[in-house]
């Protein structure tokens, strides 16, 4: 009776062993299947209007593709740290040749992966009632009437070294009045609405162009040149993420595109989240041929 009994305890308590070790086996792959299913992506955001349309466009492709994804807000040089260390995945809106020094700093652990799109133009802008101004040699002997002063983007921002080699490089006694992009619109549009002399910097895609009558001058010693811009990722994207790295490989937009966008999100008051979307019904096709299928 005693050995029955002893029988019966040992098959019970190595039916509850294995039980407990198919469970946690199955509680191992569930959890494993999960972690798979909900791998974050992080994509860096600068504060610049041209960056939001792409960035919203690929969160929400990616999101359906089944990834979480998060959005890092930071300045040009801290996105590049974040994408060399590895805390950014992707950023949809990297300037060449401008980046191309963040490019080569980290050409270690981040890559080109794909071109959006060319012929978007940049330099020094002022507004087309400075009829007398229509390149950056005319406003040598001339740069007391701008207060002596040149308006750019944040600190951070590559584009900010180039301007003041330009001012080193053309001999002017000027100074760059660095603040974000809302801020130097602003101040440039604080100037125009008085038809004062204003010069500051700008760039297609944007609504500055929409917006105000300004001109791009003239630069003919080669600081400024026609840009492209591309999709940059971590290294480490296509081996983790092989299909949402496929996806960002086959990215392109084009910048009329862009630009009618950031007119629907900064003029029209429209959300982000939705004119995205919006072009991503519109382009369903465009978007298959991007995730390859």
């Amino acid at each position: 009776m005693k050995k029955l009994l002893f029988g019966t305890i040992s098959a019970l308590l190595l039916a509850l062993i294995v039980g407990c070790s198919q469970d946690g086996e199955a509680s191992k792959e569930d959890s494993q299947e999960e972690t798979e299913q909900t791998q974050t992506i992080t994509l860096g955001v600068t504060p610049w209007t041209s960056t939001v349309p792409p960035t919203e466009i690929a969160s929400i492709v990616l999101e359906d593709m089944g990834y979480e994804v998060e959005q890092t807000q930071a300045d040009a040089g801290s996105v590049y740290i974040g994408l060399s260390r590895g805390d950014i995945d992707v950023f949809m809106d990297a300037w060449l040749p401008v980046h191309d020094v963040y490019l080569e700093k980290y050409s270690d652990s981040i890559a080109d992966t794909a071109m959006s799109y060319d012929n978007a133009d940049a330099g020094w802008v002022v507004p087309t009632y400075m009829e007398d101004i229509n390149s950056i040699a005319d406003i040598k002997g001339k740069e007391d009437q701008f207060g002596n002063e040149m308006y750019g983007i944040e600190e951070g921002a590559s584009v900010t070294g180039i301007i003041d080699e330009l001012i080193e490089g053309y001999g002017l006694d000027m100074e760059q009045v660095n603040s974000s992009e809302g801020g130097m619109i602003a101040q440039a549009m604080r100037k125009m609405e008085n038809e004062e002399p204003v010069v500051f910097y700008g760039w297609r895609p944007h609504t500055m162009f929409n917006k105000f009558d300004i001109k791009v001058i003239e630069e003919d010693q080669g600081y400024f040149e026609t840009a492209s811009v591309h999709v940059v990722t971590n290294n480490e994207l296509e081996e983790n993420a092989p299909d949402a790295y496929e996806f960002l490989s086959n990215w392109n937009i084009s910048i009329d595109e862009v630009e009618k966008m950031i007119v629907k999100i900064e003029e029209e008051g429209m959300e982000k989240e939705e004119v995205a979307q919006e072009w991503i019904d519109n382009n369903q096709d465009k978007i298959n041929e991007m995730l390859d299928e």
